[in-house]
């Protein structure tokens, strides 16, 4: 059975935001070529959720909760739980990962704890953040 792929709002962003800065700053086309390649790395998921990598920026401080794919220079942050893939983080691997997932990842898992013992508060992630099904974003056209 298919895991079901979910974006948080914030990797919803990360997406429109990849969208955006190739249509400004490549040629016409490539932000759809990127945006296919990526769609492509969530079918995989879908299928096979477990076969990224840990993020080496997350293996070194312990914690093994979360996997990465890429399709460079992109890198894919998730995490599986049940029968879901929770997309959380959609960056250019060129950026300060280490910076990134600390604000992503690691400041909201304190959060989390907190909450940790209501059991509407799904752990590891918070309810405010949990995705929702994948869709393409609007301003990245099929075709140009």
């Amino acid at each position: 059975m298919p895991f079901l792929v979910q974006l948080t709002d914030n990797a919803t962003r990360d997406l429109r935001e990849i969208c955006d800065s190739i249509n400004q700053h490549d040629a016409p086309g490539m932000a759809d070529h990127v945006l296919e390649q990526i769609e492509k790395a969530f079918s995989s998921l879908s299928e096979h959720p477990h076969r990224g990598n840990d993020p080496k920026e997350l293996l070194d401080v312990g914690i093994r909760e979360y996997r990465e794919i890429f399709f460079k220079p992109y890198r894919v942050i998730y995490q599986v739980m049940d029968n879901n893939v929770y997309v959380l983080v959609i960056a250019d691997g060129r950026r300060d990962m280490q910076t990134l997932l600390q604000l992503r990842l690691l400041q909201g898992s304190r959060h989390r704890r907190r909450h940790a013992r209501h059991p509407e508060h799904p752990w590891p992630l918070a309810p405010t953040v949990l995705g929702t099904p994948y869709l393409r974003p609007p301003q990245c056209p099929t075709s140009i």
